[in-house]
């Protein structure tokens, strides 16, 4: 098992690895050793999606473990396919119950079942989100390096980091959330966080 002991020294203006080591001995996780390149190929595999470089990088690092980290060695089919599932179903939540709808969908149909139906369909071309911690999510590959985090809670989107280490600094760093710089766009997710659903 990789210790971060000696690495809790690294100054915060560190950046790279050692910067990403930091911040996650920050938080309460048990670390294990990072995901092999095997690992990798067969999460992604089983599950349709890559991991973006950032995401990809900070778990060849280091596996973090307990509340709310998803465990992409031993968890179950069912949790990590219901934490992968959780963006789109909470967008479908809030189009059967709160009348969600962007113009970009066209007309939307009466009957509330076939309005579902027809939002999924649309989710299809919308960019994956891949789980990070809780509700805490970064795109999948392919996008930039450096691509931000969203919070994800139905329809209630926001950044809760402009990047990866951003995030960690605003989760586990112990500052006041802030987002350190404009976050890139991401299809879809960033309108919603950026309060521009009448756009979609």
């Amino acid at each position: 098992m990789w210790s971060p002991a000696s690495e809790m020294m690294v100054p915060v203006t560190a950046f790279g690895p050692a910067r990403l080591r930091y911040l996650i001995s920050a938080s309460p996780a048990v670390l294990r050793d990072g995901l092999s390149e095997a690992e990798f190929d067969e999460v992604e595999h089983r599950f349709g999606f890559q991991f973006c470089s950032d995401h990809r990088e900070l778990l060849a690092l280091a596996l973090p473990l307990g509340d709310n980290w998803p465990d992409w060695r031993d968890g179950s089919d069912a949790d990590l396919r219901s934490r992968l599932d959780w963006p789109v179903d909470s967008v479908l939540f809030d189009v059967e119950k709160d009348a969600f709808w962007p113009r970009s969908w066209g007309q939307r149909p009466g009957d509330v079942g076939s309005a579902v139906e027809v939002a999924r369909e649309h989710m299809r071309s919308v960019p994956k989100l891949v789980p990070v911690y809780g509700h805490r999510y970064l795109p999948a590959a392919p996008c930039q390096p450096r691509s931000p985090v969203f919070s994800v809670y139905q329809t209630d989107t926001i950044y809760y980091g402009s990047d990866l280490e951003d995030y960690l600094l605003n989760e586990f760093g112990g500052r006041e959330r802030a987002v350190e710089r404009r976050p890139s766009h991401i299809p879809f997710w960033s309108e919603l966080a950026e309060g521009r659903e009448d756009e979609l």
